[in-house]
C-alpha cells in the first residue's frame, strides 16, 4: 500500500451510527435497536433514490425523513421536539474505539487525512467538534457539488480537491457500495468489514479488507 492521502467515509467507518440507540431507547424504551436499524437502512435507500431520479436533497433532510419513517414503521408516538432531540444526538455519534489512535498515528507521520462523506458540512463539523476531533482531519462533503457517492463525479470532486491522482489515494469505507464506487473510479480501497460480512458479488473487489481501521497501520 503506497498512498499519499488517506480518505475516510464518516458514517459507519469513523463513527458508529448506532450509538444513537441510547437516545432512542430513552425516548422509546425497547425500540431503540429496531428504530436505529430501520433509520440507517432507509437513509441509504432514500439518498440512492434521490440520486437516481436526479433530485438531489441534502443528507440532513434525507436523514430526518428516514428517521420519521423508521418511527412510523415501529409504531411509536413521537413529537417534533423528540425528532429534534434525536437529530441532535446524531451530531454526537461516537467514533469507533480504534479511530483516535489511528488518526494520531497517521498524523504523527504527516499523512494527509480527509473525511469524504455524503453528510453535509452542517452535520460533519459538529460531529468533529463534539468529539474533539477538529483539526485532526480535513472535511469534504458530497453536498458541495450536490452529487452523492457512489457517483463517479463525487469521487472526482474529492480527487480534485485533494490534488492527487486517484491511484495515490487510499479510500476507506465500511459500506460496500462506497468501496465499489471508489474502486471503479480508480482509488485504492480498503473495506472496513466491521460486521465480518461476505463481500457482495458485484464484479469489483476492494484492494484490502480489514476488521477495523487499525489494519491500515500495518500496511501504510
Amino acid at each position: 500500500m503506497n498512498a499519499k492521502a488517506f480518505v475516510f467515509d464518516a458514517y459507519g467507518t469513523l463513527f458508529d451510527v448506532h450509538t444513537v440507540m441510547d437516545k432512542l431507547n430513552d425516548l422509546f424504551p425497547d425500540k431503540g435497536e429496531a428504530i436505529s436499524q430501520q433509520w440507517r437502512s432507509r437513509q441509504v435507500h432514500y439518498f440512492f433514490i434521490r440520486q437516481l431520479i436526479d433530485g438531489y436533497q441534502p443528507f440532513d433532510d434525507i436523514t430526518r425523513w428516514a428517521l420519521v419513517d423508521a418511527l412510523k414503521i415501529n409504531k411509536v408516538n413521537y413529537s417534533f421536539d423528540q425528532i429534534e432531540a434525536i437529530m441532535e444526538a446524531y451530531s454526537h455519534l461516537k467514533p469507533y474505539d480504534e479511530v483516535n489512535h489511528v488518526l494520531t498515528d497517521l498524523n504523527r507521520n504527516q499523512n494527509e487525512l480527509v473525511i469524504f462523506s455524503n453528510g453535509t458540512m452542517e452535520m460533519l463539523e459538529p460531529l468533529l467538534e463534539n468529539n474533539s476531533m477538529e483539526g485532526e482531519i480535513g472535511l469534504l462533503s458530497a453536498d458541495q457539488i450536490q452529487v452523492y457517492k457512489p457517483d463517479p463525479r463525487a469521487y472526482q470532486f474529492a480527487s480534485d480537491q485533494i490534488g492527487l491522482e486517484p491511484e495515490d489515494v487510499l479510500f476507506m469505507s465500511s459500506n460496500p457500495w462506497d468501496i465499489t464506487g471508489a474502486k471503479s473510479f480508480g482509488f485504492q480501497t480498503a473495506w472496513i468489514n466491521r460486521g465480518k460480512s461476505i463481500w457482495p458479488e458485484i464484479g469489483l473487489e476492494p484492494d484490502h479488507e480489514f476488521e477495523d481501521l487499525s489494519g491500515i497501520l500495518k500496511w501504510k
